[in-house]
């Protein structure tokens, strides 16, 4: 009996280890991963008024995507961009490509839905809510008092893309933009429930530029 309790906790390092040596190897997979170029092309045809250095911005966006993924650990993520949406779209074209891209970023396949913002302008659902505290760990920004929008929340707004998202980063800016930032982060009392604001969301360790 004596023996049961350090094979236990050998065991359980031992895991723990693993899913550390794991989770280092996907982050470096994931920054270093070069977008296939058919996206870039199929995005140009969707979205001509785009520049070079747009549709990288947008590239950048997915990948800032990807780290919420992991840094979400299989919680639930809502989607903030509409244009990074449909990079993400068209990367899924590839099915074959896009399978292994997950298995290799994520461990799992990592499942398609639908661009979603904000029930409205001070009501944040449990999925965007985390997207914006990631996404604010990707550039190190306060989520609770952010000094400006992380790249995921700020591209459609930057690049004027038709129906996409717009966020303020204070209610009062309501007037410009439909959605309001500072509720999505803020403690209690402001718009939503702040119940699900500590529940450890971490950067992911994935770089924000």
């Amino acid at each position: 009996m004596d023996m049961i309790a350090p094979l236990i906790f050998l065991s359980v390092l031992a895991t723990l280890v693993t899913l550390g040596i794991l989770q280092v190897r996907r982050r470096a997979f994931l920054l270093a991963y070069t977008f296939p170029a058919g996206v870039v092309h199929r995005l140009r045809r969707h979205h001509p008024q785009l520049t070079p250095i747009e549709l990288e911005q947008v590239l950048a966006g997915l990948r800032d995507w990807f780290c919420v993924a992991q840094g979400a650990a299989r919680r639930p993520v809502s989607m903030p961009s509409r244009i990074v949406d449909d990079a993400w779209h068209e990367l899924i074209l590839d099915t074959r490509a896009y399978r292994e891209f997950c298995r290799a970023a994520l461990g799992r396949q990592f499942d398609h839905v639908p661009a979603e913002a904000m029930r409205s302008p001070m009501q944040a659902q449990d999925g965007i809510r985390r997207a914006w505290r990631l996404a604010c760990a990707l550039e190190r920004i306060d989520p609770h008092k952010p000094a400006k929008l992380p790249r995921l929340f700020a591209l459609d707004a930057q690049l004027a893309i038709a129906g996409g998202f717009v966020y303020a980063l204070d209610c009062a800016d309501g007037r410009l933009a439909p959605h309001c930032a500072s509720a999505i982060g803020c403690a209690s009392g402001c718009g939503g429930s702040s119940s699900d604001g500590g529940d450890g969301d971490g950067g992911g360790g994935c770089g924000g530029d």
